[in-house]
């Protein structure tokens, strides 16, 4: 059998009912990929109920559950195919979804990551949170996206069914070629789970390559299937990983940046009172206090990015000075 372009590899931890749910659409839809499911060590009965339902699906097991980013990279020295596809175990994907984005990589040797119109399964005629209608930052190391900006989602009416660059793709249904992961290293296995997509865009985007958007392939997500948007944890992953981003990848000013920072995750703190959650302020502190203790680690990864990237230079990284008063402060909800 001639071995597949796209291999869709779906992480999983203690997801069997996700997996006896979104699994099928799947293999329905995915007739021209191979499938795997990579087991993060889970503890549930996952495994044997993809051996018994489902003998298609290649299993790799991993040794540890070390959350997003090693999982993936254990995962991935084990896939051949030239194309990965990460794809959230939460997710109904849709006729024809690989069409567009196999025909895309096959036209554009520089384009190296790629995600499409991701929606809200709970609610689909609306963008979902996780990635949208393609992601962008700001200059403080703030993501956004075409469809949503903070809490704010917008309705699917067909203003994202375009094919445009974007600053990063979402980790819930991410393609990457299988060279650019590998010659990137693949994920900062420090992050854990949360935010190594953009780090990796980004470290992308330093040696010339571009991630694009893909608004002719839709796929529903659940979305917080692992950590709901309400859950502390979240919010400590994503306040400390951002910061962990800025530092390594952002080209000049990275102190003031820091400082800035500082000043608006504080901001964030503040709002976060005002609504009585006192846990995501406690998880915005410890964001802040890991992220101090290990800023030498990660200033030396800074420098050897910048050391190893021959082209590395000043990129236009964001196209909007400050996500937060466009949104708070200006009370624009789209862009």
């Amino acid at each position: 059998m001639a071995k597949k372009e796209i291999a869709v590899i779906i992480l999983n931890w203690n997801g069997k009912a996700l997996l006896e749910k979104f699994l099928p659409s799947v293999l329905k839809y995915s007739e021209n990929a191979a499938i795997y499911v990579a087991d993060n060590a889970s503890t549930d009965d996952s495994v044997s109920f993809l051996k018994t339902n489902y003998p298609s699906v290649k299993i790799i097991k991993n040794k540890e559950n070390g959350g997003y980013a090693k999982g993936y990279n254990d995962a991935l020295k084990q896939v051949d195919e030239e194309v990965f596809c990460l794809l959230n175990s939460d997710i109904e994907v849709t006729k024809d979804w690989l069409q567009p984005i196999s025909a895309l990589f096959g036209s554009e040797p520089k384009t190296a990551i790629i995600q499409p119109k991701i929606l809200d399964y709970k609610n689909k005629a609306y963008f979902e949170y996780a990635g949208a209608g393609g992601g962008f930052i700001d200059k403080f190391g703030y993501p956004y996206c075409r469809g949503r900006i903070f809490d704010t989602i917008e309705k699917d009416l067909g203003q994202y069914n375009d094919t445009i660059p974007i600053f990063w793709a979402s980790g819930a249904c991410f393609f990457i070629r299988k060279s650019v992961f590998e010659k990137l290293n693949g994920f900062d296995e420090s992050f854990f789970a949360h935010m190594e997509e953009i780090d990796l865009c980004w470290r992308a985007h330093n040696v010339g390559y571009t991630t694009k958007y893909v608004g002719t392939s839709s796929v529903y997500h659940v979305g917080g299937a692992t950590l709901d948007t309400n859950n502390p944890k979240k919010t400590y992953l994503n306040f400390r990983n951002s910061l962990f981003t800025l530092t390594k990848n952002a080209p000049k000013n990275i102190f003031f940046l820091i400082f800035v920072r500082l000043v608006l995750d504080g901001l964030a703190s503040f709002k976060f009172l005002i609504e009585f959650k006192f846990a995501h302020i406690l998880a915005v502190l410890k964001a802040h206090a890991n992220f101090y203790w290990r800023l030498p680690q990660f200033l030396k990864k800074r420098q050897l990015l910048q050391l190893q990237i021959s082209t590395f230079k000043p990129c236009n990284y964001y196209q909007i000075n400050s996500i937060v008063w466009l949104y708070f402060g200006k009370n624009q909800k789209k862009l």
